[in-house]
């Protein structure tokens, strides 16, 4: 049975995942927004997240003067495979170091190496 919460306190998950970001680190993500989605694309409805830009590491000059990078969260994928507020706080967790990862051009299998998979 999915986790019950407010699109608010789903919020708040979300920005104590990102202050929780050690500063030196948090320093070197700009430009990129952090959104909350309510679902996740069609084409790939079991994802918890999505980096939707070009990674720090495959940046050309003119990617500096594009629109921000985006990361997505899927609220409802994430209340739905946890069982308690505090299971979905972790999780928005892992999600959001996951998405910023990919951010400093981190693939999937080096992540789910170091256990942020």
């Amino acid at each position: 049975m999915p986790v019950e919460m407010s699109n608010e306190a789903f919020d708040a998950l979300v920005d104590e995942a990102l202050d929780g970001i050690p500063d030196e680190l948090a320093a070197l993500v700009r430009n990129v927004a952090v959104l909350v989605e309510d679902e996740a694309p069609a084409d790939d409805p079991d994802l918890l997240g999505l980096y939707d830009g070009v990674a720090l590491t495959d940046r050309s000059l003119q990617d500096g003067f594009e629109l921000p990078d985006r990361i997505l969260l899927f609220r409802a994928n994430l209340l739905d495979m946890c069982d308690s507020q505090e299971e979905v706080a972790d999780e928005v967790r892992i999600t959001v170091v996951h998405e910023i990862a990919h951010h400093f051009g981190i693939d999937d299998e080096r992540l789910h190496a170091l256990g942020w998979g």
